[in-house]
């Protein structure tokens, strides 16, 4: 699978994807005018530990829904990125089974590496 999550308002992401200078074949679905079906985020969760990895927590709506002071379990992080599209840590690159959560510089570089491997 070649598939990148991302949100095309969203500048890191549009550099990141710059940068890694994609081959053919690979799909660049936009979160927020199409939204992120459940079969694909438990796709996501299955290369992943939890699906506590794919929540941002830089996101505006954790703090305005006080998210940060409530324990949220698993299937909570799961709601709340289905729900709404800022909860999904971005980008999320799908690459021959293996998933690149975010944009840390290490995590873009390690996408680029298995990419160009």
């Amino acid at each position: 699978m070649k598939k990148i999550y991302y949100l095309s308002t969203c500048n890191t992401c549009t550099r990141i994807i710059g940068e890694l200078n994609l081959p053919e074949g690979f799909e660049l679905q936009d979160i927020k005018t199409e939204p992120i079906t459940e079969q694909q985020i438990e796709q996501m969760r299955e290369l992943t530990d939890s699906y506590e990895s794919l929540f941002s927590k830089r996101a505006r709506l954790y703090k305005e829904l006080g998210l940060k002071d409530k324990p949220l379990l698993e299937d909570d992080y799961k709601n709340y990125i289905l729900e709404h599209y800022t909860f999904l840590k971005r980008p999320v690159v799908l690459f021959n089974n293996k998933i690149f959560i975010g944009n840390s510089k290490k995590i873009v570089e390690a996408a680029k590496n298995a990419i160009h491997a």
